[in-house]
């Protein structure tokens, strides 16, 4: 079976992307992904908030010891952060076959840009703009959250010739509209989506607020594999679909939707990377049983393009459904 597909402009070998997470800090776990089997790899995303962050405690850390020297540490700390990123793109780079796609997350105008110019001249194929917008600032409209996603797309897309990668959240009234204009500016090549959030909970015991175990909460797929049906018929621009494909099956419903690639992470972390293999394996023999030979296809085969009203379609499943419970 040929497996092989076409993604921000690159050839991967197969579907199969290991997504921005610790599993892609290090040359070392990078090309275990590689050996693996996935089809291209998404390094850890580069969070300037993080830096700022550790910057900032480094700098009070030697507060008293080093006072005249406060501003330079927090220099150096951010500098040294973003030079060991650079350094892992360039070594990947050098040794690595597999497609290397970087990722950031900034959360000022300047850093988009400046990441994105350095990752550029460390040589990754191609970026991924990591935005997390959570609609939880009483302060924000929602036009005013959206207009962040053209904001950055214009500012990095005029600055880098890199493939650009959108990685959204889910929040937003009017998702299928934003996207669609998202996509006619042509200053993006891909859509990823979606982006997983922290997730709260409550500690009854102790009365605090705690977090849930990340790898124990299994998101619902169903909402990523509806949006790639419906947005797949209806952009032209590949998707990459995202948060909670476990299993072979559920790259092979994420392709028939429409998704051009298809992203793991937690499944990764709680069965280990033996789980790739055998997630190609049953794409195979998926392929095998309904004749399919290449990937495209069935790519799209069940998507929403026939349907001239989305929501006619969906209020039609919905009574269906209801009507077959008792």
């Amino acid at each position: 079976m040929d497996l092989s597909v076409d993604y921000l402009g690159l050839k991967l070998k197969n579907p199969l992307i290991a997504g921005s997470s610790g599993l892609s800090s290090t040359f070392e776990k990078v090309k275990a992904l590689e050996k693996a089997g996935v089809g291209a790899v998404v390094l850890k995303s580069l969070f300037e908030e993080q830096i700022m962050f550790e910057a900032d405690e480094t700098a009070a850390q030697n507060r008293y010891e080093y006072p005249e020297a406060v501003e330079y540490l927090k220099a150096y700390s951010q500098n040294s952060q973003l030079e060991q990123y650079l350094k892992l793109i360039e070594r990947c780079k050098n040794e690595i076959k597999i497609p290397i796609i970087a990722s950031i997350n900034a959360s000022t105008e300047g850093a988009w840009v400046s990441f994105a110019q350095k990752i550029e001249q460390a040589g990754a194929d191609a970026l991924e703009l990591n935005v997390s917008l959570w609609p939880g600032n009483f302060d924000t409209t929602s036009e005013q959250n959206e207009q962040h996603y053209f904001n950055v797309i214009e500012q990095v897309s005029e600055k880098v010739k890199l493939p650009l990668a959108l990685k959204m959240s889910n929040y937003s009234a009017g998702l299928a509209h934003l996207i669609k204009t998202l996509s006619w500016t042509k200053k993006v090549d891909a859509f990823v989506l979606f982006n997983r959030y922290y997730a709260p909970d409550i500690d009854i015991e102790n009365l605090k607020m705690s977090h849930s175990n990340i790898l124990n909460f299994v998101p619902d797929p169903a909402v990523t594999l509806r949006w790639v049906a419906l947005l797949s018929g209806h952009i032209r621009i590949p998707i990459s679909a995202s948060t909670g494909i476990r299993s072979g099956n559920d790259v092979v419903k994420h392709l028939l939707a429409g998704a051009q690639t298809t992203q793991v992470v937690s499944v990764l972390y709680q069965n280990g990377l033996g789980d790739i293999n055998q997630m190609l394996i049953d794409i195979e023999h998926w392929m095998q049983r309904k004749n399919y030979k290449k990937i495209d296809d069935f790519r799209g085969l069940l998507n929403y393009k026939q349907a001239e009203n989305p929501e006619i379609f969906e209020r039609i499943q919905f009574m269906k459904y209801l009507s077959s419970l008792e």
